[in-house]
Protein backbone atom coordinates (compact mmCIF):
# COMPACT_ATOMS: atom_id res chain seq x y z
CA UNK A 1 0.00 0.00 0.00
CA UNK A 2 1.18 3.28 -0.91
CA UNK A 3 0.44 6.04 1.55
CA UNK A 4 0.53 9.76 0.89
CA UNK A 5 2.78 12.16 2.44
CA UNK A 6 1.27 14.60 4.56
CA UNK A 7 2.19 18.05 5.75
CA UNK A 8 2.10 18.10 9.36
CA UNK A 9 4.18 21.33 10.14
CA UNK A 10 4.95 24.64 8.39
CA UNK A 11 6.58 27.60 9.63
CA UNK A 12 8.47 31.25 8.39
CA UNK A 13 10.74 32.98 9.50
CA UNK A 14 12.71 36.22 8.23
CA UNK A 15 15.96 37.99 9.26
CA UNK A 16 15.56 41.63 11.71
CA UNK A 17 16.09 44.38 9.19
CA UNK A 18 12.86 45.81 7.86
CA UNK A 19 13.17 47.67 4.36
CA UNK A 20 10.08 49.91 3.49
CA UNK A 21 9.99 50.41 0.12
CA UNK A 22 9.72 54.64 0.01
CA UNK A 23 13.59 54.52 1.61
CA UNK A 24 14.69 51.59 -0.81
CA UNK A 25 13.70 54.18 -3.75
CA UNK A 26 15.31 57.11 -2.26
CA UNK A 27 18.55 54.83 -1.32
CA UNK A 28 18.12 53.72 -4.95
CA UNK A 29 17.86 57.24 -6.65
CA UNK A 30 20.80 58.39 -4.68
CA UNK A 31 23.02 55.38 -5.77
CA UNK A 32 21.94 55.61 -9.36
CA UNK A 33 20.70 58.52 -10.49
CA UNK A 34 23.27 60.27 -11.63
CA UNK A 35 24.97 57.36 -13.02
CA UNK A 36 22.17 55.27 -14.85
CA UNK A 37 20.55 57.96 -17.44
CA UNK A 38 17.47 55.28 -17.69
CA UNK A 39 16.52 55.81 -13.54
CA UNK A 40 13.93 57.88 -13.54
CA UNK A 41 12.38 56.49 -16.07
CA UNK A 42 12.96 53.14 -14.57
CA UNK A 43 12.01 54.72 -11.01
CA UNK A 44 8.25 54.16 -11.03
CA UNK A 45 9.04 50.29 -10.40
CA UNK A 46 9.13 50.90 -6.92
CA UNK A 47 5.78 52.15 -7.10
CA UNK A 48 3.85 49.53 -8.99
CA UNK A 49 5.81 46.37 -8.09
CA UNK A 50 3.22 45.69 -5.43
CA UNK A 51 5.81 45.39 -2.34
CA UNK A 52 5.60 47.58 0.92
CA UNK A 53 8.09 46.41 2.74
CA UNK A 54 10.32 43.17 2.94
CA UNK A 55 13.30 41.66 5.24
CA UNK A 56 16.74 41.67 5.07
CA UNK A 57 20.28 39.99 6.45
CA UNK A 58 21.67 43.43 6.80
CA UNK A 59 20.33 47.08 7.23
CA UNK A 60 20.29 49.62 4.40
CA UNK A 61 23.15 51.38 4.77
CA UNK A 62 25.22 48.75 3.91
CA UNK A 63 24.24 48.78 0.27
CA UNK A 64 25.67 51.91 0.20
CA UNK A 65 29.48 50.39 -0.45
CA UNK A 66 30.61 47.87 -2.95
CA UNK A 67 30.98 44.16 -1.80
CA UNK A 68 32.18 41.45 -3.22
CA UNK A 69 31.75 37.39 -3.29
CA UNK A 70 33.82 36.73 0.17
CA UNK A 71 32.02 39.22 2.12
CA UNK A 72 28.76 38.25 0.91
CA UNK A 73 29.59 34.71 1.28
CA UNK A 74 30.00 35.49 5.10
CA UNK A 75 26.68 37.34 5.65
CA UNK A 76 25.13 34.79 3.45
CA UNK A 77 26.34 31.96 6.06
CA UNK A 78 25.55 34.09 8.58
CA UNK A 79 21.79 34.69 8.32
CA UNK A 80 21.20 31.58 6.71
CA UNK A 81 22.11 29.56 9.61
CA UNK A 82 19.87 31.61 11.94
CA UNK A 83 16.49 31.49 9.32
CA UNK A 84 17.43 27.99 9.03
CA UNK A 85 17.58 27.51 13.09
CA UNK A 86 14.61 29.81 13.59
CA UNK A 87 12.35 28.29 11.11
CA UNK A 88 12.79 24.77 11.72
CA UNK A 89 12.76 25.22 15.63
CA UNK A 90 9.26 26.71 14.42
CA UNK A 91 7.95 24.17 12.61
CA UNK A 92 9.77 21.45 15.18
CA UNK A 93 7.09 23.33 17.39
CA UNK A 94 3.81 23.19 15.45
CA UNK A 95 4.68 19.27 14.48
CA UNK A 96 4.82 18.55 18.13
CA UNK A 97 8.37 16.90 17.19
CA UNK A 98 11.78 16.98 18.42
CA UNK A 99 14.82 17.82 16.71
CA UNK A 100 15.91 13.85 16.99
CA UNK A 101 12.43 12.56 15.19
CA UNK A 102 14.01 14.36 12.08
CA UNK A 103 15.13 11.33 9.74
CA UNK A 104 16.04 13.47 6.40
CA UNK A 105 16.53 16.82 5.35
CA UNK A 106 15.93 18.58 2.11
CA UNK A 107 18.28 21.90 2.10
CA UNK A 108 16.96 24.29 -0.74
CA UNK A 109 18.81 27.58 -1.61
CA UNK A 110 20.01 29.55 -4.81
CA UNK A 111 21.35 32.61 -3.34
CA UNK A 112 24.35 31.44 -2.01
CA UNK A 113 26.82 28.31 -1.49
CA UNK A 114 27.61 26.71 1.53
CA UNK A 115 30.09 23.75 1.74
CA UNK A 116 29.33 22.06 4.41
CA UNK A 117 25.63 22.89 3.69
CA UNK A 118 23.21 24.73 5.79
CA UNK A 119 21.94 21.73 7.28
CA UNK A 120 25.10 20.36 8.44
CA UNK A 121 26.21 24.20 9.89
CA UNK A 122 22.97 23.99 11.71
CA UNK A 123 22.58 20.15 13.47
CA UNK A 124 24.24 20.66 16.40
CA UNK A 125 22.18 24.14 17.29
CA UNK A 126 18.86 22.24 16.41
CA UNK A 127 19.69 18.71 17.95
CA UNK A 128 19.11 16.94 14.47
CA UNK A 129 20.50 13.14 14.86
CA UNK A 130 24.00 11.79 13.90
CA UNK A 131 22.33 9.95 10.72
CA UNK A 132 20.32 12.60 9.66
CA UNK A 133 19.63 12.30 5.56
CA UNK A 134 21.15 15.12 3.99
CA UNK A 135 19.56 16.59 0.76
CA UNK A 136 20.74 19.80 0.00
CA UNK A 137 19.28 21.50 -3.45
CA UNK A 138 21.14 24.70 -5.45
CA UNK A 139 19.80 26.27 -8.67
CA UNK A 140 16.30 25.90 -8.60
CA UNK A 141 15.06 29.81 -7.58
CA UNK A 142 12.00 30.77 -7.19
CA UNK A 143 10.57 27.19 -8.46
CA UNK A 144 12.59 25.77 -5.11
CA UNK A 145 9.66 26.38 -2.87
CA UNK A 146 7.33 24.22 -4.86
CA UNK A 147 10.06 21.58 -6.26
CA UNK A 148 11.76 20.93 -2.95
CA UNK A 149 8.31 20.34 -1.05
CA UNK A 150 7.87 17.67 -4.17
CA UNK A 151 11.31 16.22 -3.71
CA UNK A 152 10.56 16.36 0.42
CA UNK A 153 7.55 14.34 -0.35
CA UNK A 154 8.63 12.28 -2.25
CA UNK A 155 11.30 11.17 0.29
CA UNK A 156 8.40 10.56 2.90
CA UNK A 157 6.72 7.99 1.19
CA UNK A 158 9.43 6.70 0.19
CA UNK A 159 9.86 5.90 4.08
CA UNK A 160 6.73 5.49 5.11
CA UNK A 161 6.81 6.60 9.15
CA UNK A 162 9.83 8.80 8.83
CA UNK A 163 10.08 12.14 9.33
CA UNK A 164 11.29 14.75 6.18
CA UNK A 165 12.68 18.48 7.31
CA UNK A 166 12.10 20.65 4.30
CA UNK A 167 13.87 24.03 4.38
CA UNK A 168 13.36 26.84 1.54
CA UNK A 169 15.71 29.65 2.43
CA UNK A 170 16.88 32.78 0.50
CA UNK A 171 18.65 35.83 0.97
CA UNK A 172 18.37 37.71 -2.03
CA UNK A 173 18.87 41.25 -0.77
CA UNK A 174 22.69 40.08 -0.66
CA UNK A 175 22.58 40.06 -4.25
CA UNK A 176 22.19 43.64 -4.86
CA UNK A 177 24.97 45.37 -6.79
CA UNK A 178 25.97 48.84 -7.35
CA UNK A 179 27.86 48.23 -9.93
CA UNK A 180 25.53 47.33 -12.59
CA UNK A 181 23.49 49.72 -14.19
CA UNK A 182 21.20 47.63 -16.22
CA UNK A 183 17.10 47.47 -16.14
CA UNK A 184 17.28 44.28 -14.50
CA UNK A 185 19.49 45.09 -11.39
CA UNK A 186 16.86 48.18 -10.80
CA UNK A 187 13.52 45.82 -11.06
CA UNK A 188 15.76 43.66 -8.35
CA UNK A 189 16.57 46.32 -6.54
CA UNK A 190 12.43 47.01 -6.29
CA UNK A 191 11.46 43.73 -5.73
CA UNK A 192 13.68 41.05 -3.59
CA UNK A 193 13.86 40.65 0.28
CA UNK A 194 14.94 37.72 2.75
CA UNK A 195 12.98 35.04 4.32
CA UNK A 196 13.09 31.11 4.99
CA UNK A 197 10.06 28.67 4.90
CA UNK A 198 10.09 25.25 6.40
CA UNK A 199 7.82 22.38 6.67
CA UNK A 200 7.68 18.57 7.93
CA UNK A 201 6.25 15.91 5.92
CA UNK A 202 5.33 12.21 6.84
CA UNK A 203 3.44 9.63 5.33
CA UNK A 204 1.50 6.76 7.07
CA UNK A 205 0.05 9.11 9.41
CA UNK A 206 -1.20 12.35 10.93
CA UNK A 207 -1.65 15.76 8.91
CA UNK A 208 -4.71 16.85 7.49
CA UNK A 209 -2.76 18.15 4.21
CA UNK A 210 -1.56 15.79 1.37
CA UNK A 211 0.80 15.56 -1.40
CA UNK A 212 -1.50 14.35 -3.21
CA UNK A 213 0.32 14.79 -6.92
CA UNK A 214 3.73 16.98 -8.67
CA UNK A 215 5.14 17.84 -11.47
CA UNK A 216 7.26 19.95 -13.91
CA UNK A 217 7.36 21.07 -17.40
CA UNK A 218 10.72 22.39 -18.89
CA UNK A 219 10.10 25.05 -21.87
CA UNK A 220 13.05 24.52 -24.04
CA UNK A 221 15.73 27.58 -25.55
CA UNK A 222 14.79 30.00 -22.60
CA UNK A 223 17.81 29.77 -20.30
CA UNK A 224 17.94 33.64 -20.97
CA UNK A 225 14.69 34.37 -18.67
CA UNK A 226 16.04 34.12 -15.31
CA UNK A 227 18.99 32.93 -13.43
CA UNK A 228 22.39 34.43 -11.97
CA UNK A 229 25.51 35.69 -14.15
CA UNK A 230 28.36 34.84 -11.27
CA UNK A 231 32.04 36.89 -11.55
CA UNK A 232 33.92 38.28 -8.34
CA UNK A 233 31.59 40.68 -6.97
CA UNK A 234 28.59 37.80 -6.57
CA UNK A 235 25.78 36.72 -8.59
CA UNK A 236 24.14 39.23 -11.06
CA UNK A 237 19.95 38.95 -11.93
CA UNK A 238 19.56 37.72 -15.15
CA UNK A 239 16.13 39.28 -16.51
CA UNK A 240 16.49 38.78 -20.17
CA UNK A 241 12.59 38.63 -21.61
CA UNK A 242 9.45 39.83 -19.84
CA UNK A 243 8.14 37.15 -17.11
CA UNK A 244 4.52 38.19 -16.85
CA UNK A 245 4.16 37.84 -20.44
CA UNK A 246 6.08 34.85 -20.89
CA UNK A 247 3.24 33.51 -18.30
CA UNK A 248 0.28 34.70 -20.05
CA UNK A 249 1.03 33.21 -23.19
CA UNK A 250 2.31 29.72 -21.45
CA UNK A 251 1.38 28.66 -18.26
CA UNK A 252 -1.93 27.52 -18.77
CA UNK A 253 -1.08 24.83 -21.15
CA UNK A 254 2.46 23.78 -19.27
CA UNK A 255 -0.66 23.39 -15.89
CA UNK A 256 -2.79 21.71 -18.03
CA UNK A 257 -0.39 19.31 -19.41
CA UNK A 258 1.08 18.39 -15.65
CA UNK A 259 -2.12 18.41 -14.21
CA UNK A 260 -3.52 15.58 -17.38
CA UNK A 261 -0.32 13.48 -16.27
CA UNK A 262 -1.90 13.37 -12.57
CA UNK A 263 -4.98 12.45 -13.82
CA UNK A 264 -6.33 15.95 -13.12
CA UNK A 265 -7.74 19.18 -14.58
CA UNK A 266 -8.06 22.53 -14.08
CA UNK A 267 -11.76 22.18 -13.12
CA UNK A 268 -10.43 19.85 -10.26
CA UNK A 269 -8.36 22.29 -8.35
CA UNK A 270 -10.02 24.38 -6.41
CA UNK A 271 -7.75 27.34 -5.30
CA UNK A 272 -4.72 28.13 -7.12
CA UNK A 273 -1.34 29.11 -4.55
CA UNK A 274 0.73 30.74 -6.74
CA UNK A 275 4.43 31.99 -6.13
CA UNK A 276 3.95 36.18 -6.24
CA UNK A 277 7.16 36.91 -8.15
CA UNK A 278 5.82 40.50 -8.70
CA UNK A 279 2.38 42.09 -9.19
CA UNK A 280 2.46 41.91 -12.86
CA UNK A 281 3.03 38.42 -12.64
CA UNK A 282 0.29 37.62 -10.26
CA UNK A 283 -2.20 39.83 -13.05
CA UNK A 284 -0.52 38.09 -15.75
CA UNK A 285 -1.63 34.28 -13.85
CA UNK A 286 -5.22 35.64 -12.72
CA UNK A 287 -5.52 36.06 -16.52
CA UNK A 288 -4.20 33.30 -18.11
CA UNK A 289 -5.89 30.82 -15.81
CA UNK A 290 -8.74 32.95 -16.05
CA UNK A 291 -9.05 34.21 -12.72
CA UNK A 292 -10.71 37.38 -11.41
CA UNK A 293 -8.54 40.13 -10.80
CA UNK A 294 -7.60 40.07 -7.47
CA UNK A 295 -8.72 36.48 -6.66
CA UNK A 296 -4.95 35.97 -5.61
CA UNK A 297 -5.45 38.06 -2.41
CA UNK A 298 -2.97 36.26 -0.18
CA UNK A 299 -0.44 36.32 -2.98
CA UNK A 300 -1.13 39.37 -2.96
CA UNK A 301 -0.32 40.15 0.57
CA UNK A 302 2.48 38.10 1.01
CA UNK A 303 4.11 40.22 -1.77
CA UNK A 304 3.14 43.51 -0.45
CA UNK A 305 4.51 42.91 3.24
CA UNK A 306 7.92 40.47 2.26
CA UNK A 307 8.79 40.75 -1.20
CA UNK A 308 9.42 38.26 -3.43
CA UNK A 309 11.90 36.19 -1.43
CA UNK A 310 12.03 33.04 -4.45
CA UNK A 311 11.84 29.74 -2.65
CA UNK A 312 10.26 30.17 0.05
CA UNK A 313 7.78 32.89 -0.90
CA UNK A 314 4.94 30.11 -1.99
CA UNK A 315 5.60 28.28 1.57
CA UNK A 316 4.57 31.96 2.95
CA UNK A 317 1.37 31.76 0.98
CA UNK A 318 0.09 28.35 1.67
CA UNK A 319 1.05 28.80 5.21
CA UNK A 320 -1.44 32.11 5.02
CA UNK A 321 -3.96 29.49 3.19
CA UNK A 322 -3.54 26.91 5.97
CA UNK A 323 -4.39 29.32 8.50
CA UNK A 324 -7.94 29.53 6.98
CA UNK A 325 -10.29 26.76 5.66
CA UNK A 326 -8.00 24.97 3.52
CA UNK A 327 -10.03 24.40 0.35
CA UNK A 328 -10.58 20.51 -0.92
CA UNK A 329 -7.85 20.11 -3.60
CA UNK A 330 -5.24 23.20 -4.09
CA UNK A 331 -2.41 23.41 -6.72
CA UNK A 332 0.80 24.85 -5.39
CA UNK A 333 2.70 26.67 -9.00
CA UNK A 334 6.28 28.67 -9.31
CA UNK A 335 8.06 29.41 -11.91
CA UNK A 336 11.82 29.21 -12.26
CA UNK A 337 15.23 29.70 -13.59
CA UNK A 338 15.34 26.40 -16.63
CA UNK A 339 12.61 28.17 -17.48
CA UNK A 340 10.34 25.99 -15.51
CA UNK A 341 6.57 25.42 -14.12
CA UNK A 342 6.53 23.33 -11.00
CA UNK A 343 3.21 22.08 -9.49
CA UNK A 344 2.33 20.18 -6.29
CA UNK A 345 -1.21 19.06 -5.73
CA UNK A 346 -2.86 19.10 -1.99
CA UNK A 347 -5.56 17.32 -0.94
CA UNK A 348 -7.29 17.99 2.52
CA UNK A 349 -7.24 14.76 4.03
CA UNK A 350 -10.63 12.86 4.49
Amino acid sequence: MIFPAAIVGLATATPPHVLWQRDVAATARAMFGARYADFERMAKVFETTGVIKRHSAVPLDWFFEPRGWPERTQIYLRAANAMFVAASQATLAAAGLQAAQIDTVVTVSSTGIATPSLEARAAVEIGLRADVARVPVFGLGCAGGVSGLAIAARLAQARPGSNVLLVAIELCTLAFRLDELTKANIVATSLFGDGAAACILRAGDGGAVQVEASGEHLWPDTLDIMGWNVDPQGFGVVFQRSIPAFARANIRAAVAGILARMQLSLADVHRLVCHPGGTKVIAALETAFGLDQGTLDHEREILAQFGNMSAPTVLFVLERLLAGQMPARSLLTSLGPGFTASCVALKCAA
